[in-house]
């Protein structure tokens, strides 16, 4: 049986009617994803991103070594805004932040092992203290850390965070940064997949295709010119997902890695992007319905 409430989740990721909603749920056996691949294959809708809902709340925050060199990137989850916004909270997260930065631990199990600042417990035992002290569960859920040419960006009061780093070898420091700036804004803004075509596994562009060809099938489209206009379609896919071949957004007639090697030619060097990280608030977790104290009871050890 299909519910309501799987028609209108399949609604908020797609933004297809109703009625073809269901009938791609029954269709699917109530699979989701099923789902949303026959109404892409259908034209009905674009591709919904796997980062699903965001239903959790907390903080992205990020930090950077006093030299410049390493930057962090790291998210705390909580169960409410109202914790969120607790200044105890927010001084935790910079913390956590800046352990990543200073002993780049291996995993968040391994993070949790580090000494906490200012004090003689571990990460691990500072959550619990604040989960006891501030009443509610909070997690430490991912982060990411990079060495050299770096940049953060924070935006939205925590709500999305950006850490890249660059190979570069222009000597105006100050260049650089706003260049360097304008790429994490431009990260946060359109949320790339990906940094270039390389990094795209091929089975997500075989999955793409499959449903493209689909798609263009449906739309009556000759079969005879149906795979020219699916690598057309993949191009536009490659434009939108990755990084370097999306368009600037400060300048639409330019794509990333264009506007970064007209940058560096104006500052006498060049400028690439070398890795990069995304984080936004809660993506892809559901909101906790467990009871509260009894989970903050179990995170505590009791």
């Amino acid at each position: 049986m299909i519910t309501a409430q799987a028609v209108k989740e399949l609604r908020e990721m797609t933004n297809c009617g109703m009625m073809d909603c269901k009938k791609a749920l029954t269709e699917a056996d109530g699979d989701m994803e099923k789902a949303v691949e026959l109404l892409r294959e259908k034209g009905l809708a674009k591709a919904a991103k796997k980062a699903g809902r965001i239903a959790s709340e907390g903080l992205v925050e990020a930090y950077v070594s006093e030299d410049g060199k390493v930057a962090s990137l790291v998210e705390v989850n909580s169960e409410t805004d109202f914790v969120a916004k607790n200044a105890d909270f927010q001084a935790f997260v910079k913390n956590v932040a800046k352990i990543v930065a200073d002993e780049n631990p291996t995993d968040v199990e391994d993070l949790k092992t580090k000494k906490y600042i200012g004090s003689d417990m571990t990460v691990e035992e500072a959550l619990r203290d604040k989960i006891l002290t501030i009443g509610e569960n909070m997690n430490i859920r991912r982060f990411a850390r990079f060495e050299g040419a770096v940049v953060t960006y924070i935006h939205g009061g925590g709500r999305i965070g950006v850490a890249a780093v660059f190979d570069t070898d222009v000597a105006d420091n100050a260049a650089f940064a706003e260049t360097a700036k304008d790429v994490a804004l431009q990260i946060a803004a359109a949320a790339p997949a990906y940094l270039n075509k390389d990094e795209v596994p091929a089975d997500v562009i075989e999955k793409e295709k499959e449903i493209l060809r689909a798609q263009a099938l449906n739309e009556g489209k000759p079969e005879a010119i149906v795979d020219k206009m699916v690598m057309g379609r993949i191009s536009k896919y490659y434009k939108e997902n990755c990084l370097v071949d999306q368009e600037f957004v400060k300048d639409p007639d330019l794509s990333v890695s264009k506007m970064l090697a007209a940058k560096g030619k104006e500052m006498g060097g060049t400028i690439a992007v070398k890795a990069y990280a995304r984080f936004e608030k809660g993506e892809g977790l559901e909101k906790r319905e467990d009871d509260f104290a009894d989970e903050v009871a179990k995170m505590a050890g009791k």
